[in-house]
């Protein structure tokens, strides 16, 4: 059987955690058969990074990190990945996973100049999308939900961009035949979002409402996932 590892790059809140479980449980919730050979890999906690082959996948989760801090664990997964690309080995890189994944490949991540993107968010797919094997399975234009401060300032040399939006223009990226990056957070649903909106608006001054107003359950950006789960699992 194949092997996923979850490489987890980073929690949620608590008080989302303790309700609603972690990054590594909305994803796997959202794959058709949730019965797989699955390894979560706590790299946050420096759990050592397996070797892979091209029978094994991996999944990177998101982080309320910043890549630019350069933690020391941060800095082993930074390492790693070229690795992966060598090997083909399939990759889904999400929120600082993706900023990371672009980093480590010579890309540059870091603060995006218009601040904080939150909520619901219109996500549109570049001419390059329709001859991706996962994008071209998704609407021209798309909701998806998003949570980062920092992002793909530059892609790496080499990298197909893929998704963008009038806030971010790196919104999404494949580098080889089957790793690619996603800023925005496929594994959110609609509630997940809400308790997101809520906790950072707890630090920062956010019109709550209107942000709520917008959230809906991303089926199609949830096509990642499931794609990624038929091709590669």
């Amino acid at each position: 059987m194949k092997k996923l590892y979850i490489i987890k790059c980073g929690s949620t809140f608590d008080s989302i955690k303790n309700d609603y479980k972690d990054f590594e449980h909305w994803i796997i919730d959202k794959f058709e058969n949730k019965d797989k050979n699955i390894v979560i890999i706590n790299a946050q906690e420096n759990e050592k990074l397996p070797t892979l082959t091209k029978n094994d996948a991996v999944i990177l989760t998101g982080s309320h990190s910043m890549v630019t801090h350069e933690e020391s664990w941060s800095l082993e997964v930074e390492k790693w990945l070229p690795k992966l690309i060598e090997t083909e080995v399939p990759l889904l890189a999400i929120c600082y996973g993706h900023q990371l994944l672009a980093k480590s490949l010579g890309g540059i991540s870091g603060y995006h100049e218009n601040g904080m993107e939150i909520g619901s968010v219109d996500i549109n797919l570049e001419e390059d999308a329709k001859d991706d094997e996962i994008f071209s399975k998704l609407q021209n234009s798309f909701k998806a939900h998003t949570i980062h401060s920092q992002t793909v300032i530059k892609l790496p040399k080499n990298a197909i961009k893929l998704a963008f939006n009038n806030h971010d223009k790196n919104h999404a990226f494949r580098v080889g035949n089957c790793a690619w990056g996603v800023q925005f957070h496929p594994e959110f649903d609609e509630n997940i979002m809400n308790l997101y909106i809520k906790e950072v608006a707890k630090k920062k001054d956010l019109d709550v409402e209107k942000l709520t107003s917008f959230s809906e359950n991303t089926n199609v950006a949830t096509t990642i996932l499931k794609e990624f789960e038929r091709l590669f699992l």
